[in-house]
């Protein structure tokens, strides 16, 4: 079965995808999964349907950062508050069925949001894997969102309040760095045993050195310049080039069930390494095709 999936990107749902891969056959995972923070529809991941969802406020009408919200307007409702746990509920449906797919000590690349990836990492560590690391990927840019609170209250004909609230604003901190969770699965012996055994456990610094220097865990790949964007929340190429290569050899076998665009297949096919993937989005998946120079149709689970 894993010949007739290898290379291929499909459209199918990770649920249905993950339990058609052979046990003990996948070297390593590595999936920009999503956050759980309703960064658009694909993204909300919980039962909840408060109307304000997705929606703006007064203040962030016209403004592009501001497109979408993650959270209700009105504020937090009891039902809102649980939607972290639906979060880590669904990451444990797809890891419980990925932890017999992988070999003994493969490692698994989990990106994160920095308030909802605790979550994830319980759910994967519930499943049996072991938390190795949490990597951080400095980005070069970001968008910084807060706004102007004098400014709102300049609005509101609150001149007194907004020169007494001169330089605050509502929001975060620019978001200047992502979290990769890093599993492995557990192995029976020494990590030198596994590693003779199934090839995996090791890391090659000698390929992933920067600046002449052995990697650490402050990670800084950024796009390169001819590099197409086609999804919103894609991620740079070098960046899980490095990923594949600190942890996988030639010929092996990479996971991504949720491809997006196909950044970690065109990485593995650069790479000369083996992928298996899907998105359950048909059009993420002619996007990546149309990324690895291949097809014109959609591959699908059916």
């Amino acid at each position: 079965m894993l010949e007739t999936l290898l290379n291929r990107p499909v459209a199918s749902d990770c649920l249905d995808y993950i339990p058609l891969l052979p046990d003990d056959s996948i070297h390593c995972m590595v999936s920009d999964i999503p956050y759980g923070i309703s960064l658009d529809r694909w993204d909300v991941l919980h039962p909840n349907q408060n109307s304000a969802l997705l929606g703006q406020s007064p203040a962030q009408v016209g403004k592009y950062g501001f497109k979408r919200r993650g959270k209700p307007i009105q504020g937090w409702s009891s039902k809102d508050r649980d939607i972290p746990r639906h979060y880590q509920q669904w990451c444990t449906t797809w890891a419980d069925l990925l932890y017999p797919k992988l070999k003994d000590g493969a490692s698994v690349f989990v990106f994160g949001a920095r308030r909802t990836l605790h979550r994830a990492i319980l759910a994967l560590e519930d499943s049996g894997l072991l938390l190795k690391d949490v990597l951080a990927w400095e980005k070069p840019i970001a968008h910084y969102r807060a706004q102007r609170l004098s400014e709102i209250l300049r609005r509101r004909g609150l001149s007194e309040e907004a020169a007494q609230w001169q330089g605050w604003r509502l929001g975060n901190l620019a978001p200047r760095w992502e979290p990769i969770a890093w599993f492995f699965k557990p192995y029976d012996y020494t990590i030198t045993d596994n590693v003779l055994h199934n090839e995996v456990g090791a890391i090659h610094t000698a390929v992933c050195q920067v600046d002449g220097k052995n990697p650490s865990n402050v990670l800084r790949h950024w796009f390169e310049r001819d590099e197409p964007r086609v999804h919103e929340a894609q991620k740079p190429l070098r960046l899980i080039e490095f990923l594949i290569q600190l942890t996988t050899c030639e010929n092996h076998v990479v996971l991504d069930p949720f491809l997006g665009s196909g950044t970690t297949a065109v990485a593995c096919q650069r790479l000369k390494r083996g992928f298996v993937g899907c998105d359950i989005d048909p059009a993420n998946i002619e996007r990546a095709w149309t990324r690895l120079g291949g097809h014109d149709t959609v591959a699908t689970g059916d």
